[in-house]
């Protein structure tokens, strides 16, 4: 069978599981949405928390990124891991401890203010939305390859399914879903990774593989090395990035994965402070399984591509390269009017591909947007995990996987994330400021109202994403660090901080952090034209000024609280309590 006929096979197959896992988990209730009713075993939690965790980014953006910028993509590894291990020791189990659904319900009751309330759902609002359209993006990337449809269209499809059973199951439907979708994505992940390690080195450990040396004797990195700098790249263990904007990017990601209310959200979800640090220890062990096979991944995707496409004569290129091209996803254009693929250093185009209809001397579809580089290839980074098994001649069954896996990936954070906007509108904004005495199925009427509203903005933004989905996700991540990260930590640990620090620091981070991202990477704000990287602040990236933010948040906030009254007794007295070890029980009330 055909590889689109394999996709609809598999990916049906997945679908129908999730919709009737949403349809069987279909709550009833507002704790049922908000947080699954509270009663989620530590495995399950474990699972879905990976899949909440393990976006598109992960799966199909991290390898990308690592597979293109070498030893600099090393920093979204790093960061993203160090940063769930910094969330699952420092902040979740106390979070839980809490007792409340959202992070905003926490800083609006800890910082005793609907003010500081509505700061966070802000904040809450921007870094979901720039999160989500990461994922739906990749979605996009995913359809319109394996169903042979328009990027557009993929993103479409994907909203419906989202909307479907985040719509009806909320957090408890969404839940048991991750658990099914992250059952599917590291099982399409790890399959064509084993594959792919067995042909390249005979080693059936990927993380193993890609430190191996081949058939001809040669070590996997350092033959890829050979290649680029044969070619006039940089060798591809060596990195070009500043030591300060590697520092800055691995801190923005760190802190940024600890104040992510998609994921500290699924801490809520159990019922037991002790629950919450199991969960989090499984959530781990299963994000480390693709964590460590994604350099590997990267090394065998990229050494396979080069020497495919180097120097081949378009008209005997497979056909894995015409089905992309009609994506949009990679381009030839031939500069040297010689027919053959040169993959050079160097921008092939000015941006994303402007397709001319006509078709070029050699079939290839011509573009109208060259730059006077002389590299002939444009490649979209978010098509690295999913090619590879083609580039490789994996079995169509095995590449229909891979589409599957990523659709799981983008999807089940795509959910969680729809989550954190509903909640926050319906239960942070209406229920705790406008509407306190809104009944319950009112409340939940209005959280799948939030629900329909969120798809059609997080759609809408896939298909207009400021970038690769790794790098769009990187964003939300420094908007999370900058907003969240100080307020969470110094509600937990500081007694002294109180309403007016914590309100002037989040204001402080998110706004200035905000206008970096506007200016040097949307390119909303100054001369986006003649704006290059030496025009960053202290030579930081749009991607690491998060942690400059957050630092701005943490100042601003301490000096400002020096100003006012402390917090009231009772709320040092919350804040006492829920740093006692011997509390692993049930949550406070209060």
């Amino acid at each position: 069978m055909g590889i689109q006929t394999w996709t609809f096979i598999i990916v049906g197959i997945t679908f129908a599981l999730y919709i009737g896992i949403a349809i069987w988990s279909r709550a009833s209730s507002t704790k049922e949405f908000y947080v699954a009713g509270g009663g989620v075993s530590p495995l399950a939690n474990g699972l879905a928390t990976a899949a909440d965790w393990m976006s598109a980014a992960s799966f199909l953006g991290m390898a990308g990124i690592i597979a293109f910028e070498g030893y600099d993509g090393s920093v979204y590894l790093m960061g993203w891991t160090g940063g769930y291990v910094l969330l699952a020791l420092l902040l979740a189990p106390y979070l839980r401890k809490f007792g409340k659904f959202t992070v905003p319900d926490f800083i609006g009751d800890r910082y005793y203010s609907n003010v500081a309330r509505t700061v966070a759902v802000v904040a809450a609002l921007f870094v979901s939305f720039t999160y989500v359209a990461g994922q739906m993006r990749g979605v996009g990337v995913v359809f319109s390859r394996f169903l042979e449809i328009t990027e557009n269209q993929g993103v479409y499809i994907g909203m419906v399914i989202v909307l479907f059973y985040a719509f009806l199951g909320g957090m408890k439907g969404i839940t048991y879903t991750q658990v099914a979708q992250y059952c599917v994505l590291i099982f399409a992940f790890m399959v064509p990774a084993i594959f792919i390690s067995i042909m390249a080195t005979g080693n059936p450990i990927p993380q193993l593989g890609f430190g191996s040396a081949g058939e001809d004797g040669v070590y996997l990195l350092d033959k890829l090395n050979g290649l680029m700098t044969d070619l006039g790249f940089t060798a591809y263990t060596d990195g070009s990035k500043s030591t300060i904007d590697v520092f800055f990017i691995t801190a923005a990601l760190m802190l940024g994965t600890a104040g992510l209310p998609h994921v500290i959200i699924r801490f809520f979800t159990v019922p037991k402070v002790k629950d919450a640090r199991k969960s989090a220890g499984y959530a781990l062990l299963f994000i480390a399984i693709l964590y460590t096979t994604a350099p590997a991944i990267a090394v065998f995707a990229r050494t396979n591509l080069m020497e495919t496409v180097e120097n081949t004569p378009y008209k005997e290129i497979p056909s894995w390269f015409t089905k992309w091209e009609d994506t949009g996803l990679i381009a030839w254009i031939d500069k040297n009017s010689d027919g053959n693929i040169q993959y050079l250093p160097g921008d092939a185009t000015e941006g994303k591909p402007i397709f001319i209809d006509a078709r070029g001397e050699h079939g290839q579809r011509r573009i109208s947007n060259a730059s006077n580089t002389a590299n002939e290839l444009y490649v979209d980074r978010d098509i690295t995990v999913l090619a590879n098994p083609e580039i490789a001649g994996l079995p169509n069954w095995i590449i229909a996987l891979v589409a599957a896996g990523g659709l799981a990936a983008a999807l089940s954070t795509a959910a969680g994330l729809l989550l954190v906007i509903s909640t926050s509108i319906s239960h942070d904004l209406i229920k705790k400021q406008f509407a306190p005495d809104i009944s319950d199925k009112k409340e939940l009427l209005i959280a799948r109202l939030s629900a329909v509203l969120a798809v059609i903005v997080a759609g809408y933004f896939g298909i207009n994403p400021p970038g690769f989905v790794a790098s769009v996700v990187a964003l939300a991540f420094g908007l999370a660090a900058s907003s969240f990260f100080p307020a969470i930590v110094m509600g937990i640990f500081s007694k002294r901080m109180n309403r007016e620090g914590a309100i002037s620091g989040m204001i402080a981070g998110l706004g200035i952090t905000t206008y970096y991202i506007a200016r040097f990477k949307l390119g909303w704000i100054g001369d986006p034209e003649n704006s290059t990287p030496n025009d960053w602040w202290f030579g930081i990236s749009p991607e690491g000024f998060g942690t400059v933010g957050m630092l701005f948040n943490f100042g601003i906030a301490l000096v400002v609280s020096r100003f006012y009254a402390p917090p009231p007794e009772s709320v040092q007295d919350i804040v006492e309590n829920i740093r006692i070890p011997s509390g692993a029980g049930e949550a406070i009330e209060h």
